[in-house]
């Protein structure tokens, strides 16, 4: 990014704008939405099931639908919002996504059910854009700006963890629907906020058209990625539609980046991901993501199933892993963001939880709550929210106004697809080691009992996978280290450029 001398007389020149701490509370109350969407349904998912008559084949398309449409058309939607505005983007993602929930909750069929997640997964896809964008283009003070994104790190970390909470009180207490109809009133004060309170600044626009080639590229290659391990989970790694689905992504994301660096007006400029700073935010979070739903995953079956906690105690259960990450990004992040580099944040946050998730794989049957688990759930939510905040600030640092909207995409996808990923391929791993550990034990299920013996199975399966998310979190962690070299100077944050000058990272809003 060109060199602007001190970067103060654009804030002297942009007024910050008076309302933008009520804009943060509906935009912030909108990304806790979509996020706590992708594992709401989860406790609920046995009652729909048995509800709608889902076959065990089928049932996993509740999820995959959801994902598959958000992760695949999330860079189409960062983009859309680039050229419509985002507050329009922001509204009309709102307005789809209430309707589709509604959908969802009055299904009455499977083939209801699943085209309402598609539905809500095209919708988040331009809805959560939209929301990190209009951020980023309402903070452009560096303490404020740690502020607002310590708020909606906090929400983006923790938003996985609360939806397993509120899903399991609306299915015990109400009926599984109530884990979609939820959402209207959610988007309904969230659009009222749209309406009334959020201004988008004027001329943050990309006025340029729309790279079609890039979305049928982008969105075919992330869904055939995403759709591959969901494959891998249940062929396994060697079927034959497996390989296809990852050959395919492989070739599409590449000929995508060949496009991209030939078009007038690419749907993902590569400048936004070759930038040091950006490329090593995208892939440590990304990673880590990876290894924090494959945990969500394990220890929600271990609660329920091996030590049979029901849906609202196991929500529950979860909940100082949420309030360890509030206080990791509003409380460590937050404060000392404008003081020291992101990476002494995000590096050493990636540590703590990898310490926590290290924990984690001495899990037994009859591990105590209190003993293990709890002190494992503080660590991890402490290391991620501090690792967050900074982590989703700097994503969108530095990029110019009209680039906003797909940094933010960019942002969500690695979140999206990490997400997928990590549920499949640690799944896959867990069941793998368990089929051997089963194999190798056989004399020990006459003295366990059969349930016992099920249950030993299934814990070396989520210990064994919990030890591949302790690496994926260490890698997460040198990544952070080695590729982020962006700093603070004088209570701002600067990138260092690859000729050795510094150049703000605070992006210039236009005029």
């Amino acid at each position: 990014m060109p060199e602007t001398a001190p970067g103060r007389h654009v804030q002297q020149e942009v007024q910050p704008d008076p309302r933008r701490w009520r804009a943060l509370f509906f935009i912030a109350l909108a990304q806790l939405m979509v996020v706590l969407d992708a594992t709401i349904v989860n406790i609920a998912l046995p009652s729909a099931q048995t509800d709608l008559h889902i076959s065990d084949a089928n049932r996993q398309w509740v999820i995959t639908a959801y994902a598959l449409a958000f992760g695949g058309l999330l860079l189409f939607g960062g983009r859309i919002a680039d050229l419509w505005g985002r507050k329009r983007a922001f509204t009309i993602g709102l307005i789809g996504f209430a309707a589709a929930s509604a959908i969802g909750g009055a299904a009455v069929n499977e083939t209801m059910l699943l085209g309402a997640r598609a539905l809500q997964g095209a919708f988040g896809a331009l809805l959560a854009p939209a929301a990190l964008s209009l951020l980023t283009v309402t903070f452009t003070e560096a303490r404020e700006r740690a502020k607002a994104f310590g708020i909606y790190g906090a929400i983006a970390g923790g938003g996985s963890a609360v939806g397993l909470i509120l899903g399991g009180f609306l299915t015990q207490v109400l009926d599984w629907r109530w884990t979609f109809f939820v959402n209207i009133p959610f988007a309904a004060i969230a659009v009222a906020g749209a309406v009334f309170v959020i201004r988008e600044p004027a001329g943050a626009r990309n006025g340029s058209g729309l790279d079609i080639p890039g979305v049928v590229l982008a969105t075919l290659g992330l869904v055939s990625l995403v759709y591959g391990f969901t494959r891998a989970e249940s062929d396994g790694w060697t079927a034959g539609a497996t390989i296809g689905l990852f050959a395919a992504a492989v070739v599409l994301l590449v000929a995508f980046i060949l496009v991209e660096s030939k078009v007038r007006s690419p749907l993902l400029p590569l400048r936004v991901v070759t930038d040091r700073n950006r490329g090593g935010v995208y892939a440590s979070l990304g990673l880590a993501i990876i290894a924090m739903f494959g945990l969500f995953l394990f220890l929600t079956y271990y609660l329920q199933v091996v030590r049979g906690y029901t849906p609202l105690q196991s929500g529950f259960a979860f909940l100082p892993m949420v309030v360890g990450m509030i206080i990791g990004s509003t409380q460590i992040g937050a404060r000392l963001m404008t003081r020291v580099a992101p990476r002494v944040l995000m590096t050493p946050g990636f540590v703590v939880a990898a310490a926590g998730m290290l924990l984690l794989t001495q899990l037994k049957v009859d591990s105590s709550y209190a003993g293990l688990v709890l002190p494992a759930e503080i660590l991890l939510g402490l290391g991620m929210g501090t690792a967050f905040m900074p982590a989703m600030s700097l994503a969108t640092f530095g990029v110019e106004p009209r680039d906003a909207g797909v940094a933010s995409a960019m942002v969500n996808t690695s979140q999206q697809v990490g997400g997928a990923i990590g549920t499949a391929l640690l799944n896959t791993i867990a069941a793998s080691a368990a089929t051997a550990w089963q194999k190798a034990h056989l004399a020990e299920a006459a003295t366990l009992g059969k349930a016992g013996f099920v249950n030993q199975v299934a814990v070396h399966g989520y210990a064994t996978a919990i030890w591949w998310a302790v690496g994926i979190l260490v890698v997460s962690a040198l990544i952070a280290g080695v590729l982020v070299n962006a700093r603070a100077q004088g209570g701002r944050v600067v990138s260092t450029s690859g000729d050795g000058e510094d150049s703000p990272a605070v992006p210039v809003m236009a005029h």
